[in-house]
């Protein structure tokens, strides 16, 4: 009985290392345009909001800046305003919506506005595309999920 018991927490151990294996995919693999993006906000700042990208889609403080213009929806996302201007801060185009909400993605209007969704005001962003990719906007949503750190 004790040998059966022993090769069955065995099993379900080698299943759950194999299953946890196969999801562990590496962020590079899915990120696309933006290989050494991560889930942090200087890594996000560097490689979405102040960089085009190999696909062509162009940075977003090329729109959303105080240099020379005011930025788009009030929002500026060069260096060191980035941070303050998006957490805990409600959008220009729903005040009911925090920018980012720490801890919910799915409750952050920059997800909205890069997803896409019906409930935005305007457009979808980047303005005319190209879109963030599928694992760009993961990384993002992977971000908010830890809580939207300022690192």
């Amino acid at each position: 009985m004790v040998w059966r018991g022993r090769a069955l927490t065995l099993g379900l151990l080698a299943a759950a290392a194999l299953a946890a294996g196969g999801c562990d995919e590496r962020l590079s693999d899915v990120t696309g345009p933006t290989p050494n993006l991560q889930p942090t906000f200087s890594s996000i700042q560097r490689d979405v909001f102040a960089a085009t990208d190999s696909a062509g889609r162009p940075a977003c403080t090329n729109c959303h800046t105080n240099q020379g213009r005011n930025p788009a929806g009030g929002l500026n996302l060069l260096g060191d305003a980035a941070y303050a201007q998006l957490v805990n801060v409600p959008s220009r185009g729903r005040p009911d919506v925090l920018r980012v909400k720490p801890g919910d993605p799915d409750g952050s209007y920059l997800v909205h506005k890069v997803e896409g969704r019906s409930d935005i005001v305007g457009a979808r962003m980047p303005l005319r595309g190209p879109y963030l990719t599928a694992g760009q906007i993961l990384v993002l949503r992977r971000w908010i999920a830890l809580g939207a750190p300022n690192n």
